[in-house]
């Protein structure tokens, strides 16, 4: 893992068409502003994970499914 320390409207580059923006911090929160292209999701870690047991969830139905039929 790449470790980076940036203050508030500095930014990371990710593959030259993502940019990562710090655009506030406080107490012990840090707001960040994500610009990518539109065909790149971009999830909190939570709501990545949660989409990820759906598909596999559709895809353990589908497979039972076929099993029936």
């Amino acid at each position: 893992m790449l470790v980076l320390s940036r203050k508030k409207n500095e930014s990371i580059v990710i593959n030259d068409d993502i940019t990562i923006v710090v655009v506030e911090i406080r107490g012990d929160k840090v707001r960040l502003g994500v610009e990518a292209p539109k065909e790149v999701p971009v999830h909190r870690r939570e709501v990545f994970d949660a989409i990820r047991r759906n598909e596999a969830k559709l895809t353990d139905d589908s497979k039972e499914q076929t099993k029936e039929v």
